[in-house]
């Protein structure tokens, strides 16, 4: 079994499982094992008054679900409904993949991928709404 590996700078946060844990002056690598592991680098955490666009609302969704602040199940229908609006916006080939990607992983369950999908298209988002990314 292979897992996530995380490479942390020198006083990085990072929530595994609800629980902050933070770097020690070094650079670090860390394997987690365990399957289904949530996992959130604080450094990317969006802030809830920064989920001010329909594709960084869908992340901060997600990162809900992460964080253990969001029940998985009741963010499902919200999240996919949401991924389904971004469609009909984000018509290019690889917007679609990641689009694609982010509800397999709301269907899989898999939070992390489909945060990383949509995170991917921010700088897209940006671009559209006349906004440097």
């Amino acid at each position: 079994m292979t897992g996530l590996v995380l490479k942390l700078a020198p006083n990085e946060r990072v929530l595994i499982n609800g629980v902050v844990i933070e770097n020690g002056p070094r650079r670090t690598r860390i394997t987690i094992k365990t399957p289904n592991a949530n996992v959130l680098r604080l450094r990317d955490a969006i802030h809830p008054e920064e989920a001010n666009t329909p594709v960084r609302r869908a992340c901060y969704e997600a990162q809900l679900v992460l964080s253990g602040d969001r029940d998985p199940e009741a963010a499902r229908a919200g999240m996919l409904l949401a991924i389904e609006q971004l469609t009909q916006v984000f018509d290019d080939r690889d917007s679609r993949n990641l689009l694609a990607e982010a509800t397999s992983g709301v269907l899989d369950a898999n939070y992390y991928r489909t945060m990383r999908a949509l995170r991917d298209l921010l700088p897209r988002e940006a671009r559209l709404m006349g906004r440097a990314p």
